[in-house]
Formats: structure tokens, sequence, C-alpha cells
């Protein structure tokens, strides 16, 4: 959520940024909304006051008739009043909840098409068989029980790909506490609160790719950033405690509802994976470094498995509600001939943590919304892709990547 006092102020920068993301909003509508409960809310304090000095006035003494009826009027003007506030600030919750969080001025304009690569890493292979039918055949994947189990897009891992799964995660997160990251399980589900403050789709909204929970106020969480966020919520940090780096590990479950025309064969676009998240919290001044710091490990990670990729600079019209910038890193796939979608990490500014009232206080005392940062250190599933099309061998063996054996008994072939 947007501060309403930068939007009076920046009303045309909202306006512009918001419909630049593709957000079709109204920020005429929310002012007007945003004058009505402030002028409401002058005439029920000032009623409040005035049956305040009617309430002084009564106390130690036989009130005359004239002050009990004063105050019975005020006690009904201020009943209708307060039912009016409540509307109109529902109103305008509604209305400021849709403005989405301003772009920064370094994100290109424009769709998907027009998202800028800032950096290319790694020698591409030319060709490869596609993950699926190489797992498959060696039997570390079933998707056929899995669809039996759960339903499609549920699936097993099993044996050797398995143990890989688990020695991408033993390694990424190594390399994170090294980095100073304070590893965390995490929550499978959240409260509704702490879900709309992250940024993720409302229960009512027919495109949001939530599992949400019938006759419970919670959700499965879609990726450890929501539990994340919501770890401080309510609270005040000392600036001398900032950045704090959390690495969140969990199961995320995703209807993937707004998926229709993605590439989303096997292990892509699952309805139920394994992640490990970096999440920062920290004060304004510092979160375009810290953005850059996720970004760095990202790329430190696929570098040191020798997987290629590049790093796009994500175009507005392809922004989530709560980005004001984001980085994909894309492994390049042998399979397609082109990147494939592997990491990402945002800069949100200030969007979640006025969402869920968390500040940070200065030296000075005083207090001021922090800024919150989030970043995928290995999503599992698309991490075997990557690593099957780019380690196997041509008599069908996948060649361990170095940095891993370590974590698989030093084996060097699967």
């Amino acid at each position: 959520m947007l501060d309403i006092r930068f939007i009076r102020k920046n009303a045309e920068l909202v306006r512009t940024s918001a419909r630049n993301k593709g957000y079709d909003v109204s920020i005429e509508a929310l002012l007007e909304r945003d004058d009505q409960r402030r002028e409401l809310q002058k005439k029920v304090d000032s009623l409040r006051a005035q049956r305040k000095q009617i309430a002084d006035q009564m106390k130690g003494g036989v009130p005359t008739p004239e002050l009990v009826a004063q105050g019975k009027v005020i006690k009904a003007e201020l009943a209708a009043l307060d039912e009016q506030l409540r509307t109109v600030e529902a109103a305008f919750r509604t209305a400021i909840d849709a403005i989405p969080n301003i772009i920064l001025e370094d994100v290109p304009l424009g769709g998907e098409e027009d998202s800028v690569e800032v950096k290319v890493w790694g020698d591409k292979r030319s060709s490869a068989q596609d993950h699926l039918e190489f797992a498959t055949k060696r039997g570390w994947l079933d998707f056929e029980r899995g669809a039996k189990v759960a339903g499609t897009k549920f699936y097993y891992v099993k044996g050797d790909l398995m143990l890989l799964e688990n020695a991408i995660y033993q390694y990424a997160l190594n390399l994170l506490v090294k980095k100073g990251f304070t590893p965390m399980t995490v929550p499978h589900m959240v409260s509704e609160r702490v879900a709309k403050g992250a940024g993720f789709a409302p229960k009512s909204d027919k495109e949001s790719n939530e599992y949400f929970v019938d006759g419970e106020n919670t959700m499965l969480i879609g990726t450890a950033e929501a539990p994340l966020t919501g770890f401080h919520a309510d609270e005040i940090i000392d600036e001398d405690n900032l950045p704090l780096l959390y690495a969140g590990y969990s199961p995320c479950y995703r209807k993937e509802a707004g998926a229709a025309g993605k590439f989303s064969r096997g292990l892509f676009r699952v309805h139920q994976f394994n992640k490990l998240e970096m999440y920062i919290f920290c004060t304004p001044e510092q979160s375009r470094q810290m953005h850059e710091k996720i970004l760095s490990i990202e790329e430190e990670i696929w570098q040191s498995l020798g997987i290629p990729y590049h790093v796009v600079n994500i175009a507005a019209g392809d922004l989530g509600a709560p980005a004001a910038k984001k980085y994909d890193l894309e492994y390049w796939s042998p399979v397609d001939g082109k990147y494939r979608e592997l990491t990402s990490c945002s800069n949100c500014t200030d969007f979640q943590a006025r969402n869920l009232n968390i500040r940070v206080r200065r030296a000075d005392g005083s207090l001021e919304v922090l800024h919150t940062l989030n970043g995928t250190a290995v999503s599992l599933a698309r991490s075997l892709v990557a690593v099957i099309e780019n380690y196997q061998t041509d008599d069908g063996k996948l060649r361990v990547p170095e940095v891993l054996r370590p974590y698989l008994a030093n084996r060097e072939v699967l």
C-alpha cells in the first residue's frame, strides 16, 4: 500500500506509474474518498469532543434536562456519522489497496517483450534431451502416480534425483548462511491479512494462484515470501539492527490459475515444489544496494553450478503490484534453444511494510516505514530441470556439478 500523503502530493506520478504497470485505477476517485473520510472524521471528532464536555459537566451533580437532551442528540448524530465513516473508510481502503507500488526510474516501460537484458554469462550447450523424458526413463520422476494420488501437475521425485534436489538445497543454504542470512523454516499457511499485506491476490480474485482453506481465514503459501514478510508485522526495528537477512525454506503451493499460455512442461509450473527464499528488511537508503546484493548471490549460485544464464530487468507492464523493480535470472535451455525462468528478485520498497505496519526507529527516535526485498535462491523443481538439461551425458548419465559432490558422497555421476 502506498502512503496516502504521498499520493496526494504526487497524484500524476502515481497515476502514470499504475498505467505503465497495466493497472486501471482512478486516482481521482481515491482522492475523493480520502476527502470524504477526512471531512467525516473531523465531524466525528468534533461531536466526540462535545460529548466529553457534556459528560464533564454532568460529573458530581444532577444533570440538567438541557444537558441530557444535548447528549441524546449528539449520541444519535455520532451513531449516524460513525456508520457513514465506516462505509467511506471501507471504500477508501478498497480504492487504495488497488493502487500498485510505483516503479523505480530505471525500470523499462512496456510489456514482457520490452524487458531489457542486462547481463549474459556462460557457454550455451546446443542440444539436450528433455528433462521429463530423461528423468522418467531413469525412474526419477513419476507424474502418473502423482496425478493418481493428488491430481494433475503433482508428482513424485525419487532416488538419485531426490538426493540431487537435497544437495542443491544444502549447498545454497550453506552459501546463504556464510553470507549472513539467518536460516528459517516457516509456516505453510498465512492469514489473509499477511497474504494481502505481502501483495498476494485476495480470495475473491478468480486469477488468484493461492489455495485457500475453506472455513478459515488462511491460505497455503505460494512462496516463503509471504510468511517472511509477516514475521515482523506490527513491529518497530531499531536502525542499528538493519538490514535483517533471512533465508526461508518451504514447500510452495500454486494453482497456476493465471498461467494459460505459459511454458509448463514437466517440472515447470507444478502445483507443489520446494524453494529457498531470500528476504531482507532494511532502511530505505539501503534497499537499492540490497537488491543488487540479492542478484549477485543468485548469480554466484548459478555460476558456481555452471549453468549459463542471462539477467533481465523486467519491464513495468510485467511487474506485480508490490514490486518497484525486479530482475529475472533465466537459464539457457539447450532443449528449447531459449532462456527459461529460473529465479527472480524484487525490491518492494515500503509497499509491503506499510501494509503490515513494519517500521524502523531511527537514531533520533523518529519512526519510518522500512523497505523489504525478496529473491529466490533456488526453486528446486526448476533447478533440477536446469541441471538435467546442462549436465546430461551422451550415454544417458548425469554428471554432478562439482560444488554439489560433497553433498552426494563425492559422486561424480548419477
